[in-house]
């Protein structure tokens, strides 16, 4: 079997222009942290640029499946922030388990948070992985564009020019600094503590002040992009043409540089794949917060729901939070049990060491009993221990 029959020159690359809209789903997912980056402006090859060319753009970053509910004000979110949930990397909870966490910022020699200025917000990590790519393609558009005036190849020339500053125009039309909302007001509120309702029936305590759980639980991130709706429209559309022009002349550049391109994408594909594949955090600087994790001496791990349930009920000293959230199921026996479940709570020490800052052990009670009391009033359910 032979290849190539007519020798290198019969070798076909019609096809290669393919191949630099190929891999929109690796682009989308972590285009938005890219788009934080000032390295997003660099004019450089980039695989599916038409996935970043959209008719509207997104107004914050995408939440998370579960819901937020404030142990003690009664605030609801039907949805875990973003950056709320890279923060306490709550894809790492097991079913059915506990974890009780604080949140704070750090501080400068002043004392005052260094969130206090917009420079301190979340941004981009400088060097992150979506970086480093964006530098990557940065060097193999110098790479093409060097390689073209050496070959004296016009069209060549004229893709790589094309394709490498489309980047930086998608790059201006998408550009967005985040913007948390920040508490005005210094009026007495309850305590501020959260509690975030994975749907694999983890629950996760955080003590955190007001000005935290604002910024982070109860307003969503906004994005403030670069430009306005009518100037990203006309560069969206500049962008479409240019994207078409540039694949064209990429389909009429000599063998040598197609294979160039060819290689380039297929590097490139390949890269932004495995970086999506990598953990979100890696692209985020979120430095100015730290998190502390406060062990819970009766463990974090449960065999049921109704056990993560008494255990944040017992370390918040409330159960109000799982009616209003609507975490705990609805019926007059469950609405018995979490008053019992509060009032058994109460009745042992403050759960908190702050000396030790450990979760005590809790107060002894055989819920699950008490809960088949409750739903059926009737059964002969062994009593309270």
């Amino acid at each position: 079997m032979r290849f190539l029959p007519g020798g290198y020159s019969s070798l076909q690359l019609d096809i290669v222009g393919f191949l630099a809209i190929l891999g929109e789903s690796s682009i989308l997912v972590q285009s938005q942290v890219a788009a934080l980056s000032k390295f997003f402006l660099l004019p450089r090859l980039l695989p599916a640029p038409q996935a970043l060319i959209r008719t509207s753009r997104p107004e914050r970053l995408d939440p998370t499946t579960g819901k937020v509910v404030g142990a003690h004000s009664g605030s609801t979110r039907q949805h875990v922030s973003h950056l709320a949930h890279l923060l306490h990397n709550g894809s790492s909870l097991p079913t059915y388990s506990i974890r009780c966490e604080r949140i704070t910022k750090r501080t400068d020699e002043q004392g005052k948070s260094n969130g206090s200025t917009d420079d301190q917000e979340p941004k981009a990590r400088p060097f992150g992985p979506m970086s480093a790519l964006s530098v990557l393609g940065f060097v193999m558009s110098i790479a093409l564009f060097t390689l073209a005036i050496v070959r004296d190849d016009g069209f060549a020339l004229v893709a790589i020019l094309a394709l490498s500053f489309l980047s930086t125009i998608i790059g201006i039309g998408n550009r967005w600094s985040l913007k948390l909302k920040k508490r005005t007001s210094k009026r007495k509120v309850p305590p501020s503590d959260v509690v975030i309702y994975y749907p694999n029936g983890s629950l996760l305590i955080v003590k955190c002040t007001e000005e935290i759980a604002r910024e982070l639980y109860w307003h969503p991130e906004e994005c403030e992009y670069m430009v306005g709706p009518l100037i990203y429209r006309i560069l969206s559309l500049s962008g479409t043409l240019i994207l078409m022009f540039g694949v064209i002349c990429l389909g009429n550049a000599t063998l040598e540089l197609q294979l160039g391109f060819a290689a380039s994408y297929i590097i490139l594909n390949a890269a932004y794949w495995a970086a999506a594949a990598l953990p979100a955090r890696w692209n985020w600087d979120l430095s100015n917060y730290t998190i502390d994790r406060i062990r819970i001496v009766d463990g974090e791990a449960n065999d049921t729901f109704t056990s993560v349930l008494f255990k944040a009920i017992s370390i918040t000293q409330n159960s109000q939070w799982a009616r209003i959230g609507d975490i705990a199921p609805i019926s007059k026996g469950w609405d018995e049990w979490l008053q019992e479940a509060e009032t058994v709570a109460k009745s042992g020490e403050a759960p908190w060491d702050e000396k030790e800052d450990v979760i005590r052990a809790l107060p002894k009670w055989n819920f699950n009993a008490a809960l088949s009391r409750c739903l059926d009033p009737d059964s002969d359910s062994s009593k309270f221990v």
